[in-house]
Parts: C-alpha cells; structure tokens; sequence
C-alpha cells in the first residue's frame, strides 16, 4: 500500500503525507518507508518521497522499458558519432546498474544485458548519479566506503562543482579497468533519474573528453539542469 500511494503521487509524498493516504501510524510508515528506501524501491528527494529505480529494474529483468527520455535509438546514434560505447546508468540503493547500451564489446553488452551492479564510487556515471542524490545519502554512502577508496571520494568531490553546474562528468580517471568515461545526467520529475555515459579506453576518453561532453550537453542537455 505504501508503495502503490507513493508511485501514484506526482510530486512525491512526505512522511506524514503517505501516513494519512494508508490510515497507518507515521512511527510504521517510518520503518516501512525506511526499509524501502534502503533497498531502492522509494527514493527521498527534499523530504518527500518518490518511486525509486528498483521497481524499474524489476521490469527490465521481466523485458520492459525503464526511463523514458533515452531510447535504444538514442544510443545507437551516439555510437554512431563518437564510434564508442554508449550505456545508460541507473541507480538503484548503493549501486550502479547499467539496464541499456550499444557496443561492440562483449563486456558491455554483458554488464548490461545480465543486469550487473557495480559501485558507485567508480565511474564518471556514478559520480553523475551520486550528484543527484540528497546530501544525507550521499554522505551514508561515502562514510561507508573502505579506506581504499578515499581517493576516489576525493576526485568525486574535485569534479562535484562541474557536476552539479552542467550535469556532466568527464573523465574521472575511478575504474579499476583501463577504462574511462564522459557521462551526463539524465532528469525527469525535477530529479536524476539516469546518466547516459560514452565509453572507451583512458587514452581515448582522455583525448576527446572535451569533444564528447559537448555532444552528450547538445544531445541530451535539456534533461541535464
């Protein structure tokens, strides 16, 4: 019931809100709501509370579509041009999940296609993904990192101005691969909802990391503020 009231609102719901829609007591809306967020059903969002990424990813194991404003199309066009890897990135709790993509490349198609998470913390997309996401998330997440990755906690706050003024992360130098990437953010409802990423090898992304962020803002801009 919880779920089904904060899927139907527009705007999201708060606490108090979603209490009143299931004639509950707010102290087991809390824990209700607490238990859905950890696990990415529900998101938070200025303290109202939206449908998170997990239900869509449900549909995408069961071969539905997920975010509306990036098709298949879109990411075959964007191969097209850049003649790189394109993915789109959702986050789902803690981690990054990759639910579309169009490659040559076997790993992709397999991270995506298998539906593989992966942290966060390591990827231009997941820089991206962690800007979109309330401060109080972000610090939970990123206090809950092993020591080996404070250095990429501090190139995620080096590159989170960029971030947040146009939407775009470029080239963060976090994988644990010789591989990089140039993502943008995708918004829907006021919020980031996906990132759209183009990948290639460090010295590729590296070289025309410049080129290839300016594609992703003239393609994909108008979702990115």
């Amino acid at each position: 019931m919880v779920l089904e009231v904060v899927a139907r609102s527009g705007s999201g719901l708060t606490l108090t809100e979603i209490a009143q829609k299931t004639d509950s007591p707010l102290s087991s809306v809390q824990s209700i709501v607490n238990g859905l967020v950890s696990n990415g059903f529900v998101e938070e969002h200025a303290k109202r509370y939206h449908l998170g990424m997990a239900p869509y990813v449900l549909n995408l194991m069961a071969g539905r579509r997920v975010v509306s404003q990036v098709s298949d199309e879109d990411l075959e066009e964007l191969r097209t041009i850049t003649g790189l890897t394109c993915l789109l990135a959702v986050a789902v709790g803690d981690f990054l999940f990759y639910i579309d993509y169009s490659s040559t490349r076997a790993e992709y198609a397999y991270y995506s296609e298998a539906l593989v998470r992966g942290p966060l913390i390591q990827s231009s997309a997941g820089f991206v993904l962690l800007a979109g996401m309330e401060k109080r998330d972000v610090w939970t997440y990123l206090n809950s990192l092993p020591d080996s990755d404070d250095w990429r906690v501090r190139r995620y706050f080096e590159m989170l101005p960029g971030i947040q003024e146009n939407g775009v992360c470029a080239a963060p130098g976090v994988t644990e691969v010789a591989a990089d990437g140039v993502s943008i953010a995708i918004r829907e409802w006021g919020r980031t909802v996906a990132a759209v990423t183009i990948a290639g090898t460090e010295a590729e992304i590296a070289e025309r990391q410049e080129e290839l962020a300016g594609i992703l803002q003239k393609r994909f801009g108008r979702t990115a503020g």
